[in-house]
């Protein structure tokens, strides 16, 4: 039996909008394994249909790459070559290129090798897949499925294009576990800072729907504990729970599963929600574009200035003072926005798109 390797060297959320493709993979009849970043293995673990999670730091991709260490680069060549794949898929973003890693799938003796690429790949690549215009054009999710389909699997059904986690869940933390759910799920914080909020809103919008009769739930990565407690701290006398730091990813979804709605920023935790089946208002930061990275697959409200001046700038910190692309979004709209979402709760996923034609591949 042959075996394939997924890549996807980049964080959770490009993890999970990877899932449909790695799905789709596997229906090729082999296992799959993946092989990611350490920021985005929790998330590859997540995924259905992945045989083994294999981890790389790669100093070509991630927020701060390491640098080039001769030797970890030729022990991954090295195991790549005694697991015996006959067909790697590299999956990037738009605007990364695949080439660094093809070249060492060739080094480790990989008989197929496939990819999305503007560049130029000589003999790197089997598949030179080419995203639809205009360049970059496309959800990420339908990107990354165009190129499985390239690399030989058969097309998906609407129903497996979707985002989607193993299951069962964890239990939820001690303080959610006898909730019937229902709560909302605020998560203030992004991997990136121009995509996330201030304290000072995100305790505003705490604060909105607390008196609204809400029950907020804070959720929040270690390094995030100081926001997340501000914004409780914004609404003393709410119903409300601070989560900020205690929560793994497996924790997280199951949390945002049991919620009736999150809002939340152009962050992994927005891809979690939406692979767990939850609404989602998206407090969306035009640093990328929406059509490319807004949650997928589940009920949406995108709020935001979309032509602010950051507008596809790819910024991590934020070019603009005040950062009023997403501080302009008042604590009414984002009430609103629960309360369309949540209407009868609502929990029926939006019609995945079908998928674009386009320029396919080049064998």
């Amino acid at each position: 039996m042959g075996r394939t390797l997924a890549v996807r060297l980049d964080s959770d959320g490009d993890v999970l909008l990877t899932g449909p493709a790695i799905r789709a993979l596997a229906r090729i009849g082999n296992p799959v394994d993946l092989l990611a970043s350490p920021s985005g293995a929790a998330a590859a673990r997540l995924l259905p249909d992945v045989a083994e999670v294999l981890e790389h730091a790669a100093p070509w991709s991630g927020f701060r790459p390491p640098p080039v260490d001769p030797d970890a680069t030729a022990a991954l060549v090295g195991d790549l070559a005694a697991r015996g794949y006959d067909l790697a898929v590299i999956f990037t973003s738009f605007h990364q290129s695949p080439l660094p890693m093809a070249l060492l799938a060739r080094l480790a003796g990989i008989d197929r090798v496939a990819a999305t690429s503007e560049d130029y790949p000589g003999s790197l690549l089997d598949v030179r897949h080419r995203r639809a215009d205009p360049p970059g054009g496309g959800h990420e999710v339908e990107a990354a499925l165009e190129l499985a389909v390239a690399a030989g699997a058969p097309e998906p059904a609407p129903a497996d294009r979707r985002l989607a986690v193993r299951r069962p869940l964890p239990g939820l933390p001690a303080e959610l576990s006898g909730s019937p759910g229902g709560f909302v799920v605020l998560h203030p914080g992004a991997s990136v800072p121009s995509r996330g909020l201030t304290a000072e809103h995100a305790g505003a919008l705490t604060a909105e729907l607390a008196a609204a009769g809400r029950t907020v739930v804070l959720t929040g990565g270690p390094g995030e504990r100081e926001l997340t407690a501000a914004a409780r701290a914004a609404a003393p006398h709410g119903d409300v729970l601070d989560l900020g730091g205690r929560t793994d990813l497996p924790v997280l979804a199951a949390v945002l599963a049991a919620a009736s709605c999150v809002v939340v920023g152009n962050t992994g935790p927005a891809h979690l929600a939406a692979a767990v089946g939850t609404p989602v208002v998206s407090l969306f930061s035009p640093v990328v574009p929406p059509e490319r990275w807004s949650p997928y697959g589940v009920p949406v409200v995108l709020l935001g200035d979309q032509d602010a001046a950051c507008r596809g700038s790819r910024a991590r910190e934020c070019p603009v003072p005040g950062h009023p692309c997403l501080s302009t979004v008042t604590p009414a709209a984002v009430l609103a926005a629960v309360q369309e979402l949540t209407a009868g709760a609502a929990r029926t996923p939006v019609p995945v798109p079908a998928p674009q034609g386009g320029p396919g591949c080049a064998s």
